[in-house]
């Protein structure tokens, strides 16, 4: 008996901030339906009654988060684990999590969303990996897409291609051209930042062999979850702490480690930073600087699991700053009090060592691949830190005479991966 071909690909793009699945119909080469998710994922307080897991997936995770007064494990950026080797797993619910699984939570809500849509399952994906996971470090590059790969494995998916997620955004803008181009693609998201180099051509959309047409590739490990981070160390933790003096001994006051600090800029070691040892050493801290306001708001903090609410208003005031002058990062909640004016000056200082990065790492990438900037015809920057202002200004500087382009920056890199069936003719 013939088998009946499954119509459908999924391109997934699996992002630090935001997943989104785009539903391709193989009989009719039109994208169907995309969805966008964040990549969140929210475990409450307790387990079912029956002891399965009891979670909720993207937009529901907040909503449950803040509903649950914070009780339960709120999870965020759980693409940046994906290359930690330190990162062997985590208990929630008194239920061991490996990266994988945790991943594969988010896939297969994205899964069963479009399943439900399509009245079938569909069991064909194109899954977008960063260029680099990490900083050119290949054993946690391979890591990383292993860990993958077994995630979508454990969503449900049988056929798994991946593509490089800026390629993707190219072929979602390649459809929208009348003639052939250079093209230098910015992917800029929450955890990376990646550049193609390609020839598009309208004539070739949809062609099995691209290979030729892919110039350069390459990218580094920095996006908006950096921005943020840079914000919390200088603006944020002062609230919580830092430079506080605590008594080491009858006449000696030292300051406290920098290093509590560096665990709460980043959402991802927030996650993981409430274990018994550190809740000590931060009590401590706190008794010895004398119990300390400040101190108390660090406390405060890690036991009612509140970093994904200040990092949201820091999100908020970096949206802000993408079109105004000035904005107040302000957070009030449990006796934290932040209330401070920032403007597009302080901005641009705190953020500059990341777009510093991104442009050096530019400079080598147009170096190393022989790329003559006067010959790129056109620009095309996608995900959610392409944004920010003096993300934008670095390109026009760079490339003044070109045109600047830039897709749905949520959506793009889904719709070329959902594009990139070729992948499977091999």
């Amino acid at each position: 008996m013939a088998m009946v071909m499954e119509k459908y690909l999924y391109g997934i793009d699996f992002g630090t901030t935001n997943s989104a699945l785009a539903i391709y119909n193989e009989d009719t080469g039109a994208i169907q339906h995309t969805i966008i998710i964040p990549s969140l994922i929210y475990f409450y307080e307790h387990r079912n009654l029956d002891g399965s897991p009891n979670y909720v997936v993207g937009e529901e995770a907040i909503s449950a988060y803040l509903e649950e007064g914070m009780r339960g494990r709120f999870i965020k950026s759980v693409k940046q684990i994906l290359s930690r080797s330190s990162f062997i797993e985590t208990r929630i619910q008194s239920k061991r999590y490996n990266a994988s699984q945790l991943v594969a939570l988010i896939i297969k809500d994205l899964k069963d969303r479009a399943d439900a849509l399509i009245g079938q399952a569909c069991g064909k994906a194109v899954i977008g990996r960063p260029v680099f996971f990490d900083d050119h470090n290949v054993q946690k590059d391979t890591l990383a897409q292993t860990r993958l790969n077994k995630a979508a494995e454990l969503a449900g998916f049988k056929e798994v291609r991946f593509q490089f997620e800026p390629i993707g955004a190219a072929f979602a803008y390649e459809r929208t051209l009348k003639k052939a181009e250079h093209v230098l693609v910015a992917d800029l998201g929450g955890g990376t930042t990646d550049f193609t180099y390609l020839v598009l051509d309208p004539e070739k959309v949809g062609s099995k062999d691209r290979k030729n047409d892919m110039m350069a590739t390459g990218g580094i490990y920095i996006g908006g979850d950096s921005l943020d981070a840079a914000f919390m160390w200088e603006k944020g933790t002062p609230y919580f702490g830092k430079n506080i003096q605590y008594k080491a001994a009858q006449d000696k006051w030292l300051t406290v480690p920098m290093s509590l600090f560096a665990n709460i800029c980043s959402w991802e070691q927030m996650n993981f930073f409430n274990g018994p040892r550190i809740k000590k050493e931060i009590d401590d801290y706190y008794y010895f600087s004398g119990k300390d306001e400040k101190f108390k708001n660090l406390i405060t903090l890690i036991d009612n699991n509140l970093g994904y609410s200040v990092f949201r208003s820091i999100e908020k005031t970096k949206i802000a700053l993408s079109d105004a002058d000035s904005a107040t990062f302000s957070y009030n909640q449990l006796g934290i009090e932040i209330n401070e004016d920032i403007s597009i000056a302080d901005y641009e200082q705190i953020i500059s060592k990341s777009v510093d990065q991104i442009a050096k790492y530019l400079d080598t990438f147009l170096l190393q691949n022989n790329i003559d900037p006067s010959k790129i015809d056109s620009l095309f920057l996608t995900g959610g830190t392409s944004m920010v202002g003096s993300i934008q200004q670095l390109f026009k500087q760079r490339f003044p005479q070109v045109n600047l382009n830039s897709g749905d920056n949520f959506k793009s890199v889904a719709t070329g991966l959902a594009y990139s069936g070729y992948l499977f003719e091999d």
